[in-house]
């Protein structure tokens, strides 16, 4: 399958960054030489990379999400190796392989006519690639955590992981944003809408939505399939304290996680996390953490995914990686 970068240990020793006495996390994840080996490894977790940011551009957005793959590496595989962390349960797979619709990206200039609608062609074509890598790991009967790239890769994940289970699933999407813009050219705001029309997306929940990014015609587009869509505020839980977090996390839970679920998470909704749309307010990086956890421990979680992270962007910029390290290995601990 020519969709995928697989990874040796020879590719991310550079990363490592070895202490006598201490045992890193990199030193100890698996690898595998093709996709077929996955069903015969032990390790649960596997980890998938997307270097891109071709679906943030499409929406409008602001470049730098092909970093957060290889910021997230650095941090992750230098957490330490103990019996809290195991690493031994996962595998660090490798990335999508999105070299040849970057280069394309690059070519095509703002000014240009359909600068928009070019750019999402080349969402669709990662789109496919995503899509096939996500149904052979699920198939495989593996939990997939995929980093990086836009929101836009949400809907290769579903339709992967559908595909792959032969039923729509549900999803739980820690976010800022709905995500769920008008059918236009693809791109990091509308992946859960094609997932929705396309019969990949059965029930979807948006966690700690900003009223002040929401538009009119959003919220009745969810009013109208109120079955399907539900929501929480952000406001309503940090701001007014009309229900807690904790309440905030049962309420999904009862909608979403009785049938197969996604967990989705985008860094933008973390106050002052580099991102493709930094917020000056938001849920912290702790409730974040508790957020993976809670739902990660559900039988019925079928991956994670982490995206819209920028680590040019911000105050700290080493810190989104770290903060992905920390989201990765509560899911695994």
């Amino acid at each position: 399958m020519g969709f995928l970068k697989i990874y040796s240990e020879k590719d991310v020793a550079s990363f490592i960054k070895q202490r006598e006495g201490e045992t890193k996390f990199g030193e100890k994840v698996g690898f595998v030489e093709s996709l077929e080996d996955l069903k015969n490894h032990t390790a649960k977790y596997v980890l998938l990379g997307i270097p891109e940011d071709i679906g943030v551009r499409a929406n409008y957005g602001n470049p730098g999400t092909l970093k957060a793959w290889e910021a997230a590496l650095g941090s992750l595989l230098n957490i330490q190796h103990t019996h809290l962390t195991n690493a031994e349960d996962v595998i660090l797979l490798g990335e999508i392989d999105c070299d040849t619709q970057m280069k394309q990206a690059k070519s095509i200039l703002k000014e240009e006519n359909h600068y928009t609608e070019k750019l999402g062609e080349l969402v669709t074509q990662i789109d496919h690639k995503v899509s096939e890598v996500i149904k052979t790991i699920v198939a495989a009967e593996k939990f997939p955590i995929i980093i990086g790239g836009g929101h836009n890769n949400s809907f290769g994940n579903l339709k992967g992981t559908s595909d792959a289970l032969n039923s729509s699933i549900n999803c739980i999407n820690f976010d800022a944003h709905t995500d769920f813009r008008s059918l236009e050219h693809r791109h990091s705001g509308n992946g859960f809408s094609y997932a929705f029309e396309n019969g990949f997306l059965s029930k979807y929940f948006i966690f700690g939505l900003h009223r002040n990014y929401t538009s009119e015609a959003v919220f009745n587009s969810m009013e109208k399939n109120s079955e399907r869509i539900k929501f929480s505020l952000f406001e309503d839980i940090s701001i007014k304290r009309k229900q807690s977090f904790s309440k905030a996390l049962k309420e999904a839970e009862k909608f979403c996680c009785n049938e197969n679920f996604g967990i989705e998470l985008d860094m933008d909704a973390i106050e002052m996390m580099g991102s493709s749309a930094i917020s000056p307010s938001g849920f912290t990086l702790t409730e974040a953490r508790n957020f993976v956890s809670f739902f990660s421990q559900n039988h019925n979680a079928k991956y994670l995914h982490i995206c819209e992270g920028a680590p040019s962007t911000g105050l700290f910029p080493n810190q989104v990686g770290k903060a992905i390290a920390y989201l990765v290995s509560d899911i695994i601990s």
